[in-house]
Parts: structure tokens; sequence; C-alpha cells
């Protein structure tokens, strides 16, 4: 019994440990930015969404239609979001989580009266739908200011 209990103890120190490592790699870098006029692709990992024309079905989100960037980034901030950058027609913005503060990046692209956005992980593979979760939770909050301010 005592053998299993150390084993144990050590699969999840060192589980802990790359977690932890991976959470510090996430800190450096930054969002790829516009790349051909479009936010960048999101990959083939499973750790993040997008609402540009290409993306994959199962990784796509609707893009903030009828929004302002202002408006958008308004809404970041209420999710905790930070916002990095922000320049005519293009921002990005920062999630770090709490538990291991790993760095996820927020990117969005304004085309029209439309906010093109890119959520994604740094680091990993899978985010278990945290970035799908998050742009769900920036448009419940983009929908909230606008009933609020009529």
């Amino acid at each position: 019994m005592i053998p299993l209990i150390i084993g144990a103890a050590a699969a999840v120190g060192i589980v802990g440990g790359v977690g932890k490592v991976l959470a510090l790699q996430s800190t450096k870098g930054s969002a790829p930015g516009v790349v051909d006029g479009k936010l960048a692709s999101i990959g083939s990992k499973p750790n993040a969404v997008c609402s540009e024309a290409g993306t994959a079905e199962a990784r796509a989100v609707e893009p903030f239609k009828d929004a302002s960037l202002d408006a958008v980034l308004t809404a970041i901030n209420a999710t905790g979001g930070k916002i990095v950058t922000q320049q005519k027609g293009y921002a990005a913005a920062v999630y770090t989580s709490k538990l291991l503060g790993y760095v996820d990046d927020v990117e969005l692209r304004v085309s029209g009266k439309t906010v093109h956005v890119r959520s994604a992980s740094r680091v990993g593979y899978s985010d278990r739908g945290v970035n799908r979760a998050r742009i769900e939770e920036i448009r419940t909050s983009l929908n909230a200011e606008k009933i609020i301010s009529g």
C-alpha cells in the first residue's frame, strides 16, 4: 500500500512539474497578429477557436457582429482579460489561468461592423473547451453591455 501511495505522489509531482514548466513557457511569446489581412490560422491542435473563413467547423466560432472594437475590449476587460495591444482595426489580449498561470491569447480584427476573433492556448495540445467557453463568455458580456447601454 505504501509503495502505491508513494508512486502516485511521485506521478502527481512529475505531472505538476511539467505543468509548471509549460505554464512558464506560455508566458513567453505573443499573439501572432494579422497574416495576409486575416487573423492567423489556428493550426492543427484542438486548443484554439477562430471566426475567420476557412476555420474547420469543429473549431469555428461566430464573429461579433454589429459590435465595435471598443465594446468587445470592454467585454474582454469585464471577463478577466488584459489588453496588451490595440491599434486601428486590431487588438490582442491575454488571459492567465488561475491554477498554474497558463497564458492564452485572444485577438480581434475589425472588418466593417464585424469583429473577428481568435482565441488560442500558447502551449499544450488540448484546452478542454476553454477557448470556446471564453469567447461565449465575452459574447455574453458584450450582449449584457448592449442591453444596459440601450
